[in-house]
């Protein structure tokens, strides 16, 4: 039984492709905006929810009692799910800084 030999195309001139790497500077600016944009979005919800209220006591609006709830309910959700986001990235980061290099 006889072995063909099987010869490989040069490779040498072949170059590694660039991969195009965002700048660390983008990431975190796409970052910050985000954050910010949320945390702007909850502050907007945590907002309404009290003037729905104030206007619910003092009548200058008709205000539906459930849409009242509804609304306090939404803003305290994000609000506790926002302050969950803020622990579990404060535990993150104590857990890098804890890591030995």
């Amino acid at each position: 039984m006889k072995l063909d030999v099987v010869s490989l195309p040069n490779v040498s001139g072949i170059s590694k492709p660039e991969i195009a790497k965002p700048r660390l500077d983008e990431q975190n600016q796409d970052f910050s905006n985000m954050l910010m944009d949320v945390l702007k979005e909850v502050s907007t919800m945590q907002g309404d929810a009290k003037q729905m209220g104030e206007d619910f006591m003092t009548g200058r609006r008709p205000v539906e009692y459930h849409d009242l709830m509804i609304t306090m309910e939404r803003a305290s959700v994000a609000m506790q799910l926002t302050m969950q986001i803020r622990n579990k990235v404060l535990d993150a980061y104590s857990e890098i800084s804890r890591m030995q290099v």
